[in-house]
């Protein structure tokens, strides 16, 4: 066992959020607290925002999580808010993003995140530290990702702390958080459920002081998670308003207006992106052709003024009202027009079940992959924020029962198992 005084930290890198845990020995972990505008919270919104100061380094300056919220929220038209980054860290069409005619890769991107979180720690990153274990998905987001290639930006993105780099499945690093809480031996389905992936683990926990409390029996994952949830209430109710179905004139013919800049548009990780001047111009290319010129304004305006977040806030209050009440309304405001609709749990969910669909094969994938029976699983713990949604929760009391449904700490449970595997003998049974 490592001495008695070696930290370790977890560190769940979300799409959505982040957060840190620190532990000095194998039984304990605690929540590293991380200063924001209003109070501490070890939950750190995976997002940055960039900003003209002639102070800062290259003219530039940068914050992130809710620091990067506040700034945007100030003067949102002079600054650049970048959320779910994570999506593209396995993105081989992904070289870089433009800020302000500069160019940042991921891993620059990934570097100013983590250094503006350690300054927002209270020194909790500056102490020596042994290792970082950090949370990586089974299957990245994205088309045809490569996990290789994310790896590199990883190891580029997270060399900054100076320490020791493992990598460990997040819903492994969920697991042992959960067999922290229990004392009976258990076989059981970890489903965590993100922003951008859904990822599932089974695993055998050990009694209290075996030689190996957990043992991974198999793993799978898909690119599906939140996110895309989101993506389906933007395409239903936002995008129609935006152009979407609509129609341009070429000469003297009428043709359908291209799909390609509204796919852009619903994907949270590339909306930020679409605000440079290729895109707006051919966007105002687009706007002097259709049929409805209003609607392709409205949709620039929406990226020129910089008004992503406050959109993904409204499509985010709809979903979370839809996890308690059967029906809610969208309303976005874009200063000079404003979106509208009801929307049903029901109409959700009818939405989202090509995604539910691919989501219970995945079920299956794991319990093949793991040698299991639907039988086998003593207990099915739920995390993530998105495991939250009643249509998700469902998929798993359909198929294993009400009685065998775990779920706590949906936002912390991953950084907190694998600041306790980082304090593990042999480490190399867990990490990827």
């Amino acid at each position: 066992m490592q001495a008695q005084s070696a930290i370790v930290l977890g560190l769940d890198f979300g799409t959505t959020n982040s957060v840190l845990a620190e532990s000095t020995d194998a039984n304990t972990a605690d929540l590293v607290m991380l200063n924001g505008p209003e109070a501490a919270d070890p939950v750190f919104r995976s997002a940055l925002c960039f900003w003209h100061e002639e102070t800062a380094r290259g003219g530039i300056a940068v914050e992130a999580g809710p620091w990067a919220i506040a700034e945007y929220l100030d003067y949102p038209e002079g600054s650049r808010f970048i959320q779910s980054f994570k999506s593209v860290a396995a993105s081989p069409t992904f070289e870089h993003a433009t800020v302000f005619e500069r160019r940042y890769r991921f891993e620059d991107l990934g570097r100013s995140f983590v250094e503006r979180m350690a300054a927002h720690a209270d020194g909790a990153l500056g102490r020596k530290i042994a290792r970082v274990v950090v949370g990586r998905p089974v299957h990245y987001a994205g088309h045809r990702p490569d996990a290789a290639l994310a790896r590199q930006r990883y190891d580029a993105m997270f060399g900054a702390l100076g320490a020791e780099i493992s990598y460990v499945y997040e819903p492994v690093g969920a697991a042992f958080s959960y067999a922290s809480r229990i004392e009976e031996p258990a076989t059981i389905l970890v489903a965590d459920f993100g922003g951008g992936t859904s990822d599932f683990s089974g695993v055998r926990i050990a009694a209290p002081g075996s030689p190996q409390r957990c043992t991974p029996l198999g793993h799978a994952g898909l690119g599906i998670a939140g996110d895309r949830f989101d993506q389906r209430i933007v395409d239903r109710l936002v995008m129609p308003l935006l152009g979407k179905g609509g129609s341009y004139r070429s000469f003297d013919k009428i043709l359908d207006i291209p799909s390609g800049h509204f796919t852009d548009f619903a994907d949270w990780s590339r909306l930020a992106l679409m605000r440079n001047r290729r895109t707006l111009a051919e966007l105002e290319k687009l706007r002097r052709a259709a049929l409805d010129p209003d609607a392709i304004g409205r949709m620039i305006a929406v990226i020129e003024r910089e008004l992503g977040y406050r959109l993904y806030d409204a499509v985010g209050r709809v979903k979370r009202t839809l996890s308690t009440a059967d029906a809610t309304t969208f309303a976005f405001d874009g200063d000079d027009f404003t979106i509208e609709a009801s929307v049903t749990r029901d109409e959700f969910e009818s939405w989202i079940a090509p995604d539910i669909a691919r989501i219970e094969a995945t079920i299956d994938q794991v319990l093949t992959s793991a040698g299991l029976a639907a039988s086998d699983i003593d207990r099915v713990f739920l995390t993530g924020g998105t495991s939250l949604t009643p249509r998700i929760r469902r998929v798993f009391t359909d198929r294993f029962g009400d009685d065998l449904i775990a779920t706590g700490g949906e936002l912390t449970s991953i950084a907190h198992g694998l600041a306790l595997i980082g304090q593990q003998d042999d480490l190399a049974a867990w990490t990827v």
